[in-house]
């Protein structure tokens, strides 16, 4: 049985669950791929190491629109990662440590301010 492509996996989880667009699925997977790449040895990346990644990508790709792109993929705040990532963790797309949860999304960075346009001096 041929494997079976990314986006595939993604319409199913989105049939399931169409809260979230491709392109979140995608850019989430985009962040993760940042944040370990940036990593000195790699290892387990924690939620709120994955939001900031998140963060940093957004603003560099979309700058003052970030908020509003993300927004439109389903990604208003930071809990919405981690539902992306537990319907991907789920999925068998990525791996998870027993004592992760989407608690760890949760109570650090707020994605929808980080993500606001920035006003200028």
């Amino acid at each position: 049985m041929p494997e079976r492509d990314f986006l595939d996996i993604v319409d199913e989880i989105r049939e399931r669950d169409p809260r979230y667009r491709r392109e979140a699925y995608l850019f989430i997977m985009a962040a993760l791929d940042r944040v370990v790449s940036g990593l000195s040895r790699p290892r387990h990346v924690s939620g709120q190491e994955l939001l900031a990644g998140a963060v940093d990508l957004a603003r560099e790709q979309f700058g003052p629109l970030a908020h509003t792109v993300t927004e439109e993929w389903g990604l208003a705040t930071s809990l919405d990662v981690g539902n992306v990532v537990f319907h991907l963790v789920e999925a068998g797309l990525l791996g998870r440590q027993p004592t992760d949860s989407l608690d760890d999304f949760q109570g650090g960075i707020d994605l929808r301010h980080a993500l606001e346009p920035r006003a200028s001096s």
